[in-house]
This record gives structure tokens, C-alpha cells and sequence, in this order.
């Protein structure tokens, strides 16, 4: 993938955890970290469906000790209560959820599981791609962080009972000026929010206007008359009850807002062994330690699996033309330095822990690692390493 080094216009956006796929999303990791929570050998690939006032939970499971059904609908119930949904036709108490999970393929557990002839392989083949870049401070494209970041704080602001008025479904769209390859400022922003319906489209926009300038960097602001909040001048009905919802359908959002490569593979609802979450974070780990390593500027790894399979079928690395060092060398510094099997991306990142609920809304990535081990991919603690292969 090649980023243009004149001036150029680039998008991204970002949806709240009250948009109905979020709540999707959000749902099926929380029964993940409640499989989680029975240890290392648990197996899950889990999707929901929302709607108006209706939640369906489906998928296959494996589990040291069985899970009651009733369990998972209770967790549907709580996360749909804390995103704050208590609106006519979707409300946490009044919804009707109905559980359809299932227990895992034996078929897909013997390719999956480790033996004492083979370590364990890929929970499906595919490729994935890790992306890092100086945009930010976290090192990530500046539109889809700061897309991110204006959403957070607005649902921070409603979660602590410091704004009124505005609903849980939101989205956020930012249009970034590009000079000499790096951003500069917004041409235009786009925010659109569940709201009461006594408010006015411009008590809306004076509710939102703080909350982007606050994530804005200094000058970045556009003008008013690229200051689109809620465009089609109302945004009443909202949430599933507006638009049916499905897991795994924003992995755009999930990532890196367009700006990089995507091997097509959702997060939410499964467990590590499934490579399209674990080694997505594998590749963004890499990704962001090069370039916090200051070995580039801008990183994509790719790394593909085949189902069964420990060892990646291929690493690609891409700097972009941003390369301090030679990209043959810096590829072999990878290999010595972190075992990208499924197993060793797991373990590296101690994945095989209840840490995904919170992964659910406003990125996968750019987040500050926790101190119990959530977005443990946005470490940089393998820059040390890497430097001392090239040495």
C-alpha cells in the first residue's frame, strides 16, 4: 500500500458503543470473558443479532465446565443496560433475548488443539495486517483516533450524568488535510447523535462542538459551515429499534479507519486461538514497536495462517519508503525477536485472559495498555529487542 506524499484529503470514521453493531460486538465479547474466565482451553466464535427490542445469541462454544444458557443472557442484558439503553422498543429489561449457542465442531477442535505431535495450530486460515504510523502519539492514523477519542469522551460525559439530552448511538466522521504527506487540520467534521426529542439540531451541535475541539489538536478545528451535527436535522429514533445490528461488521472502525490494509476477519466474539483476533494484534504489536523503535515512520505487517497450521505461511513488511534500515533485515530481525505462532502471539500477549468487553467500542487499537493486561498489543516493550537484532 503506498500513502501519497503530496496534498491530499483522507476520511475516517468511528461509531459509538450504542450503535446497534457495537452493541452486537459488545454482547459476544462479553460471553467470550465469561468463557475466559474457565481457563486457557475454552473455544468460542460467537455472533449476536439485535433488533427492535429482540437479541439472538449464536455460535459454537467449548468450555472446561458448562455454561448455563440463562448465564449468557443475563450478560446481554447487563451490557445492553450499561451502553444505556432504556428507550421505547429497546430497553435492557423489557428486550426478549433468545440463545441459539451451541457446542464447537470436533472437526475444527482436532485441528485447533495442541497434541503431542503438533503445537497448536490456527483457529482458520486467512491474513491479517498490523498497521503503526507517527500521525498521534499513539501511533495511529490521526482520522480514525481522533474519530475515536471525540465519541469516547461524549459517552464518558453521559455514562458520569455531565450532558443530558443526547442518546447512546452516535457516529463521528472527520475529513483530514494531508500537506507533504502529513496531516494538518480538518476540512470537515460530521457528528451525528441519538438526541431527545425537545432538543434542536443547534442545542445538539453546541452539546458536541466542546467535546471535538477538546480532541482536536490546536488549529484543527474547521469552519463552521464544515461542522455537520446530525445532518438530516433529527436523530430521535435510534439504536435497533432505528437499524438492526450484527457482530463484526465495522472492522474498519475496529481498526485503522481505512488508512492500512484489512484481511477481512472480525475481532468480537472470538477467542484467542482465532488468529483473526490474536494475530491481528500480533501485527499491530510489531508494527507499532518498529516504529516506536524509530527503525520507520509508517509500518504494515502482514502475517498468514493456514487452519491447523502453527507456523505463518508468510510475514510481510511494508515501511512504506519510511525504512531507517533494510527491510530484508528488518524482517529477520522479527523472526528472532517474537514467535508469531498462534501459540506465541498468546502467550506474548497473555491473550488467554477476560480482557475483551472493553475492546469492543472505540478501537482495537491506540488504546493505553492496561495494568491487567487488556490492549497488551500497545505495548512497546519489544523496541529494545528489534533495535539489538539490527545491531
Amino acid at each position: 500500500m503506498s500513502v501519497p506524499k503530496d496534498d491530499y484529503l483522507f476520511t475516517s470514521e468511528s461509531v459509538s458503543e450504542g450503535h446497534p453493531d457495537k452493541i452486537c460486538d459488545r454482547i459476544s465479547d462479553e460471553i467470550v470473558d465469561l468463557f475466559l474466565e474457565q481457563g486457557e482451553t475454552i473455544r468460542t466464535g460467537l455472533e449476536t443479532l439485535v433488533t427492535t427490542n429482540k437479541v439472538v445469541l449464536a455460535g459454537e462454544v467449548r468450555s472446561p465446565r458448562d455454561i448455563e444458557p440463562q448465564q449468557m443472557v443475563d450478560l446481554a442484558r447487563k451490557a445492553v443496560r450499561e451502553i444505556g439503553y432504556e428507550q421505547h422498543n429497546f430497553h435492557w429489561k423489557e428486550m426478549d433475548v433468545q440463545c441459539l449457542i451451541h457446542s464447537q465442531s470436533t472437526d475444527i477442535a482436532m485441528g485447533v488443539d495442541a497434541s503431542v505431535s503438533k503445537d497448536e495450530g490456527a483457529g482458520d486460515q486467512g491474513l491479517m495486517f498490523g498497521y503503526a504510523c507517527r500521525e498521534t502519539p499513539e501511533l495511529m492514523p490521526a482520522p480514525i483516533q481522533y474519530c475515536h477519542q471525540i465519541l469516547r469522551l461524549m459517552a464518558e460525559a453521559r455514562h458520569a450524568g455531565k450532558i443530558s439530552g443526547l442518546g447512546p448511538d452516535s457516529k463521528s466522521q472527520l475529513t483530514v488535510r494531508y500537506e507533504n504527506g502529513r496531516p494538518t487540520g480538518c476540512s470537515s467534521v460530521v457528528v451525528s447523535t441519538q438526541h431527545d426529542e425537545d432538543l434542536s439540531q443547534d442545542d445538539v451541535r453546541e452539546i458536541v462542538r466542546p467535546f471535538v475541539e477538546e480532541c482536536l489538536p490546536s488549529g484543527w478545528m474547521c469552519g463552521d459551515d464544515e461542522f455537520y451535527v446530525n445532518p438530516t436535522g433529527r436523530f430521535v429514533i435510534g439504536g435497533p429499534d432505528s437499524d438492526a445490528g450484527l457482530t463484526g461488521r465495522k472492522i474498519i472502525v475496529d481498526t485503522y479507519g481505512g488508512a492500512a490494509p484489512h484481511g477481512g476477519g472480525a475481532f468480537s466474539g472470538k477467542d484467542p486461538s482465532k488468529v483473526d483476533r490474536s494475530a491481528a494484534y500480533g501485527a499491530r504489536y510489531v508494527a507499532k514497536n518498529i516504529v516506536a523503535a524509530e527503525l520507520a515512520d509508517k509500518c504494515v505487517i502482514q502475517v498468514a495462517y493456514a487452519i491447523g497450521v502453527a507456523k505463518p505461511l508468510g510475514v510481510y513488511v511494508d515501511t512504506l519508503g519510511t525504512s531507517k534500515v533494510d527491510e530484508g533485515k528488518l524482517s529477520a530481525a522479527i523472526s528472532e525477536v517474537i514467535d508469531l505462532s498462534p501459540r506465541g502471539i498468546r502467550e506474548r500477549l497473555a491473550l488467554s485472559r477476560p480482557i475483551y468487553a472493553r475492546t469492543s467500542a472505540y478501537g482495537h487499537f491506540g488504546r493505553t495498555p492496561d495494568a491487567d493486561g487488556g490492549f497488551s498489543w500497545e505495548r512497546t516493550d519489544l523496541a529494545d529487542d528489534l533495535k539489538a537484532a539490527l545491531s
